[in-house]
């Protein structure tokens, strides 16, 4: 089976912050659990280096927007590698075998009868002497009468244009931008409907897209769905190669989604092979991100992809719901965030993929909390799992001098274990990294329930037989662990394969390894309680 996880791109104009993560994570978990059964994966993806953003970040900063895109890039690719993020590429749109695929796309489009040439009217801003992407542009929504950007209202989910919102201003400057004639290419979006709505029938039958993406795109569909210009009137992308179009470039309609397939074409370069099996009718493809990129998954890419008449069309659509921080919602602007690199600097990296991951905007939004990450630190991630495993080393480690027992495992023990891989690896499959994670859980504390009944500490001197199955069974209740959690916590999963010398993980069932421990030391340190007030502090603080 050949299975393709592309995870979203992050605009390389601003570090990552928490909710970045929270969106993308279900992606590596997935993407990890697929290596582990022996599947064929691929997964994707990288830093958007082009458009406007970028450009701005550029001119606050009196720099150039290669220098921005560089920093950022290489900041990503820092923080996503110390969260454990396993990418097989992980790449940028600014690269010269994006722009190159991308052209061509564009012009198979073009061949293939599905672009055409129109007139209209884009925004443009005298003060900043610039035509404005859609999103550059803000006002009031049409349809909801909440604010929003010019290419899609958040409140309501409607796709729109800078022309129909209500007092229009450029974000730049905050002037009202006006509109000038100017010709793009459309796509022929429209006549894509009815394949479309046959995609959406299909994912309703097997359960593989998120609710939010089944009813907006429904939505979507029952309104029908526009034609769109997929060029723009923009400082910096990739160059539109037809003649007549100097100087304008490619829209974001087309050119980021596109990255899913160029970045799969320049793996297979890199490898020497051919990235064909990631994308025919029998690929199995998740694209994970976030609520608000849910059309682009949904229809736009979709609709390229008919229009390429390539059969790899998404699957399961893991579209996550909003992340707030302290009941608030995010934003980058006030700087009401927790940043990547800066949380990373004192935190375990599987504390963050643990919280993220049990508490998952999976189907309504989620909130961090400092509060409850610490909370959730130290009584699941250290006093549940960290402490069922350094328990039984340490014990062995004193009792045993490292020697550990080989005796018979309890029955019902090995028979929960045994079948957690199965229900775990199906509500991975599905899209479902939350209850997958909480199934393992309870595993966690039924083995430590089960490491209290049986007392070992007491039947090591008076039934030395009995302590010896408590402690072979809660070891390799503890080598199974090492697998079934390593597409959630895989640095602690690594520690653990290393104090039991075992081999690389796989999905099936450990039958007991290890003969010895390895220089047993704890997974995690506690968080002191003082730090939820200095971190709250911190955060309002830097609140501007």
């Amino acid at each position: 089976m050949s299975i393709l996880v592309g995870g979203a791109w992050p605009y390389a104009n601003g570090s990552l912050h928490l909710g970045h993560i929270a969106a993308l994570l279900p992606g590596d978990i997935i993407a990890r659990y697929y290596r582990l059964k022996g599947e064929d994966v691929l997964y994707v993806s990288g830093s958007d280096c082009n458009g406007t953003p970028i450009s701005i970040r550029a001119k606050q900063e009196h720099t150039t927007v290669q220098a921005i895109a560089d920093h950022y890039h290489a900041e990503f690719v820092d923080s996503f590698a110390k969260l454990g993020f396993s990418y097989d590429l992980y790449t940028r749109t600014d690269a010269q075998h994006h722009h190159e695929n991308v052209k061509a796309i564009f012009l198979q489009l073009l061949e293939n009868g599905y672009l055409y040439k129109k007139t209209i009217q884009q925004a443009y801003c005298i003060t900043d002497q610039q035509f404005l992407p859609d999103r550059f542009v803000v006002g009031i929504c049409p349809n909801c009468g909440a604010h929003a950007r010019g290419d899609q209202c958040d409140n309501c989910g409607q796709i729109i244009d800078p022309i129909d919102l209500i007092d229009r201003k450029c974000t730049i400057c905050g002037n009202e931008p006006e509109f000038r004639n100017t010709e793009h290419f459309y796509y022929a979006f429209s006549q894509f409907s009815q394949e479309i709505q046959q995609l959406v029938n299909q994912a309703k039958k097997e359960g593989t897209w998120r609710e939010n993406a089944l009813h907006l795109t429904q939505r979507y569909l029952n309104e029908g769905i526009p034609d769109r210009a997929v060029t723009r009137d923009l400082p910096n992308g990739i160059d539109v190669p037809v003649d007549g179009f100097e100087g304008k470039k490619i829209y974001v309609w087309i050119e980021a989604v596109a990255g899913y397939y160029s970045a799969s074409l320049e793996w297979a370069k890199q490898h020497h092979t051919s990235a064909q099996a990631f994308w025919s009718e029998d690929t199995t493809a998740y694209y994970v991100h976030g609520k608000d990129n849910i059309p682009f998954h949904t229809i736009i890419w979709p609709a390229i992809l008919m229009g390429l008449n390539n059969k790899g069309l998404p699957r399961h659509i893991i579209s996550n719901e909003y992340l707030t921080l302290e009941k608030q919602k995010l934003s980058t602007s006030k700087n009401w965030a927790v940043w990547v690199p800066d949380f990373l600097e004192r935190y375990h990296p599987d504390s963050l993929r643990y919280f993220l991951t049990i508490n998952a905007p999976e189907n309504r939004d989620a909130d961090f909390s400092w509060r409850e990450f610490i909370y959730s630190h130290n009584s699941e991630l250290l006093g549940t799992f960290a402490n069922f495993v350094n328990r039984n080393l340490k014990f062995i480690d004193q009792s045993f001098a490292g020697q550990i027992p080989q005796a018979t495992i309890d029955s019902q023990m090995r028979n929960a274990v045994k079948s957690l891989y199965a229900i775990v690896g199906s509500l991975i499959e599905n899209g479902q990294t939350k209850q997958a994670l909480e199934a393992i859980f309870d595993l966690i504390r039924d083995s430590n329930r089960y490491f209290d009944a049986e007392k070992p500490w007491i039947t090591v001197k008076d039934n030395p037989a009995a302590c010896e199955i408590t402690l072979a069974t809660s070891v390799y209740i503890i080598e199974n662990l090492s697998q079934l959690l390593e597409p959630f916590l895989p640095f602690s999963c690594v520690a653990i394969r290393n104090m039991l010398a075992l081999p690389p993980a796989s999905w099936q069932e450990i039958v007991t390894l290890s003969h010895q421990t390895h220089q047993t030391k704890p997974l995690y340190s506690r968080i002191p309680l003082e730090e939820i007030d200095n971190e709250l502090a911190k955060l309002q603080q830097n609140h501007q």
